[in-house]
């Protein structure tokens, strides 16, 4: 009884303590000045990243970054970042955006590749315009969420605290001591002069980070020479230009969600698997599975896949002509996004396919009656290899069969947002070329047939003035003849 009737006052004590704690952790994070971040992915992937990192940010600005502030993060999806342009109008737009919502600092997640100098261009930002850049593809495929994050704490850090030496110093101090703290969020960037922290991806395709200072002579802020660009403090570059655009090709097919393209060729897997189940029905298929070695297998897949990727890019106008577009450069590694695109998507459209016919012919096929057909002892090779064949005939079948998908469906399970968007703007301008040059053909048609009825009226002019220099030649002759008489 002592016990509890002792317990009970300390437990009742407790209670306002807690309670007392809580008001005056309140009242600090209360008291804190506040400090906005403004969020800026362009639509589908960054803007699904940037929803998630937008609940994370601010514990973790204010442990890593600044203490002395209360962060505040918000979202904000548009559409027209990045859509046609550099790396500077980005900054630009960023900061408009900045500017109207009232933060002290913006981050714009572009789904973009951005080059600066020939170089590739993984992130900037700019002290002065409070804004930063990253470019969601120059990231890699995976995981992209931890790169995002890491990359967003380091380019506010830069912005927030400085990007000079003596700065970074400071940060670097600051990162060895909170290192413990860090590892536990799961950061595992220990360098404040890194923009993320070393994974395999990293050391295979190494991030260099470029300052104002580290370029000399004519390259010396190069900026500074145009008055409408904003002045970059720091910028990250793929220090390995040809694996850096590997795993940039990567970051862009991993937007494109090459796994959406399967649900959308429903009515292209029912035509191939019926066609390569009535093919079953015939002994070709059994005594020729029977007969081919493993490469021809082989072969034959990649020959039907190769098909059906050229014939959904050549139906469908998938491919963007260089003469429509502003840069060469980015029309190349667009076109080699799709392709890629397209072929992860028909091989898992193939792979589907291959599942079904395996299924079809174990349960369908008896051992009795293939051995029987082909005529020579059977294992069990036998059953995936007539599985595999049948997948590559009733692939070429599912290649006609995509002309019965439309452009929108096709295109929609292709691309991303982007490519949408540059597809649109493409085929604006495609349209817009051939109707000026149906124009010009048109004023050349009426330029010449002007030319010809003046050519016309030119040629009987000078029958007039002949004929009537004659008439006066005759006059002139009764004249003369008539005063000699």
């Amino acid at each position: 009884m002592a016990a509890s009737a002792s317990s009970a006052p300390r437990s009742g004590v407790r209670e306002p303590e807690q309670a007392s704690r809580d008001d005056s952790a309140s009242e600090r994070e209360s008291s804190r000045p506040p400090q906005r971040l403004g969020l800026i992915p362009a639509p589908e992937l960054p803007e699904r990243i940037a929803a998630g990192l937008a609940e994370e940010l601010p514990t973790l600005l204010a442990r890593h970054t600044d203490d002395r502030h209360a962060w505040r993060v918000e979202c904000v999806t548009d559409p027209l970042i990045g859509a046609d342009g550099t790396g500077a109008e980005l900054i630009q737009q960023a900061a408009r955006l900045k500017r109207e919502h009232g933060w002290d600092y913006a981050l714009c997640i572009t789904d973009l590749p951005l080059f600066r100098d020939g170089r590739l261009v993984v992130a900037e930002a700019s002290e002065a315009c409070g804004v930063a850049v990253i470019s969601q593809p120059a990231l890699g495929a995976s995981p992209l969420h931890d790169r995002l994050r890491e990359a967003t704490l380091h380019l506010i850090n830069e912005m927030h605290h400085g990007s000079d030496p003596d700065d970074r110093e400071r940060q670097q101090a600051h990162v060895d001591r909170s290192r413990r703290t860090r590892r536990a969020h799961g950061i595992r960037n220990a360098s404040a002069r890194q923009l993320m922290g070393s994974r395999l991806a990293e050391w295979l395709t190494p991030i260099r980070r470029i300052t104002p200072d580290d370029q000399a002579g004519d390259e010396k802020r190069p900026q500074a020479r145009e008055t409408d660009q904003p002045e970059i403090d720091v910028r990250f570059v793929s220090a390995a230009p040809l694996r850096g655009h590997l795993r940039l090709l990567a970051g862009m097919v991993r937007a494109n969600r090459p796994w959406t393209i399967v649900p959308a060729f429903r009515r292209i897997v029912a035509v191939a698997f019926a066609t390569g189940a009535y093919g079953l029905i015939f002994p070709t298929l059994w005594r020729l599975s029977a007969a081919y070695e493993g490469y021809r297998f082989v072969l034959l897949m990649v020959a039907a896949i190769t098909a059906m990727v050229i014939w959904l890019i050549l139906d469908h106008g998938l491919w963007e002509p260089q003469r429509y577009t502003g840069s060469p450069h980015l029309t190349r590694l667009y076109n080699l996004t799709t392709l890629l695109t397209l072929l992860l998507g028909v091989g898992c459209y193939y792979a589907i396919l291959f599942a079904l016919f395996l299924v079809a012919v174990i349960l369908f096929v008896p051992a009795s009656l293939l051995e029987a057909t082909v005529e020579s002892s059977i294992s069990w090779w036998n059953f995936p290899a007539l599985a595999w064949l049948a997948t590559s005939v009733a692939t070429v079948a599912g290649a006609l069969g995509s002309s019965l998908e439309s452009d929108e469906t096709i295109r929609g399970a292709t691309y991303g947002y982007r490519q949408q968007l540059r597809q649109r703007k493409v085929k604006a301008r495609q349209q817009q070329a051939q109707e000026e040059g149906h124009q010009g053909s048109d004023r050349d048609g009426e330029e010449t047939t002007g030319t010809e009825e003046n050519r016309g009226r030119g040629s009987e002019a000078p029958e007039e003035e002949r004929g009537g220099g004659e008439d006066a030649g005759r006059r002139r002759d009764r004249r003369e003849t008539q005063g000699g008489e």
